[in-house]
């Protein structure tokens, strides 16, 4: 018996349900995106990943809501659970060592603002344990509301403290790089990924935040706009985002080079003069300087990316190249506290000792520095605790390391600044 019509009408739904998934078909939520001047989720997708390399998992799921939605408003309004998941390359042209495979997920806020629910926990949790098991480095994208009280066909749900996705999103760490990217609102649990990944980039729209208004006055701690909990420029000031993006474009950008770091060396772009090194420090000692100048000359061609520059500012820490083969840093800006580490800059520097761990990542480490920054004022924010906790980081990095003293190294901070001895 002939099943050749079945087999059309069924490829005919196949491909209709996953049209449904697309911006084509979901106009108005596009439209509503454009007009915040935001990109859909899938236009972020498309710009981050190499074309035509993307294979989504999960993609026809729809929220948990079949007792109090149709069918077409669950396709169409709840389209792949509020996430995009899947693996495909990034910067394939780029590495060297032909390790461009990623796995993604990308969280879309024009569905019932992102929020987490059922079955989207449940692919975050297939494409994690994906990402361990063929070890893919990972980049999410994390704008939206927590989770999402409104799946009511889900009768035990144990207020979704079962929920295993932020267990499984922890457990990658230092087995994969974890690149996180926010812009808008990003509250409650999208914040707990987000915060949870190595690198943190943000745009400048971003308001990240623990819980969101609702939930904040509900608690009677008071009624504030969503812009008003974690706005970026805050969140930069406390550490908590590595780089701020102007927008989304930037973001993407700013992820495609972040990610390029984890996955290895590439074709050098060349360095600097290095003779320009014997004369860019100042002849007199007690003289500033800026050391990124330093760094700029000494690593290739336009390979310095800062970390949390306004952050902990006494220590810069960045990413760069050498010969196009990735290097953390770790450099000592005396325009700051004469260079002293102070509370902040020892937990910056440590932050970054365990980025070169994660990542497995040489650093290298520019010193000029009194020491730690000490006196009754260093100790009541917790000296005695945070800057010998530098030296238990240095003990665990397994990376090589070279110590370049540009000026002064003095004390136990010095010491810290190169692994502890």
């Amino acid at each position: 018996m002939s099943t050749g019509p079945i087999q059309t009408d069924a490829q005919a739904h196949l491909d209709q349900a996953i049209a449904e998934t697309l911006d084509a078909a979901r106009t108005a939520a596009q439209d509503k995106r454009h007009a915040k001047g935001f990109r859909t989720a899938r236009e972020n997708l498309y710009d981050l990943i190499d074309d035509g390399s993307f294979i989504e998992y999960g993609q026809l799921a729809v929220a948990a809501q079949r007792g109090r939605r149709d069918s077409a408003s669950l396709r169409i309004d709840t389209a792949a659970d509020g996430v995009i998941t899947g693996t495909a390359t990034v910067n394939a042209e780029l590495i060297t060592n032909s390790k461009s495979d990623v796995a993604v997920a990308i969280y879309d806020y024009s569905v019932l603002a992102g929020t987490q629910g059922f079955f989207h926990h449940q692919k975050l949790d297939r494409i994690f344990d994906l990402a361990e098991r063929d070890h893919l480095p990972f980049v999410m994208y994390t704008e939206g509301g927590g989770g999402r009280p409104g799946d009511t066909d889900v009768k035990v749900s144990i207020a979704g403290l079962n929920s295993t996705s932020f267990s499984r999103w922890a457990g990658l760490t230092g087995k994969v790089p974890r690149v996180t990217v926010n812009n808008g609102y990003c509250f409650a649990g999208n914040a707990a990924l987000f915060g949870a990944g190595d690198v943190r980039i943000a745009t400048k729209s971003s308001s990240i935040g623990m819980a969101g208004p609702a939930m904040i006055e509900g608690g009677g701690l008071g009624v504030f706009h969503p812009n008003e909990i974690g706005p970026a420029n805050t969140l930069c000031n406390a550490g908590a985002i590595d780089i701020l993006a102007e927008d989304e474009a930037h973001a993407t950008a700013l992820a495609k080079c972040v990610l390029s770091y984890a996955q290895g060396d590439i074709i050098s772009s060349g360095a600097p003069e290095q003779t320009a090194l014997r004369s860019i420090l100042p002849d007199n000692r007690r003289m500033a300087y800026d050391v990124r100048r330093v760094m700029t000359v000494l690593f290739d061609h336009q390979s310095v990316i800062e970390l949390r520059p306004v952050y902990g500012r006494a220590v810069v820490t960045a990413l760069a190249r050498i010969d196009g083969h990735p290097v953390a840093v770790i450099a000592s800006d005396c325009r700051h506290l004469g260079g002293a580490i102070d509370v902040d800059a020892a937990r910056k520097a440590g932050d970054m000792m365990t980025l070169a761990k994660r990542w497995q990542l040489p650093i290298v480490s520019l010193v000029d520095t009194p020491g730690f920054m000490v006196g009754p004022d260093s100790e009541a924010m917790g000296a005695a605790k945070v800057m010998p906790e530098l030296f238990n980081t240095a003990a665990s990095v397994d990376t090589p390391w070279v110590g370049l003293f540009l000026r002064r190294g003095y004390g136990l901070g010095a010491m810290a600044l190169v692994g502890g001895s």
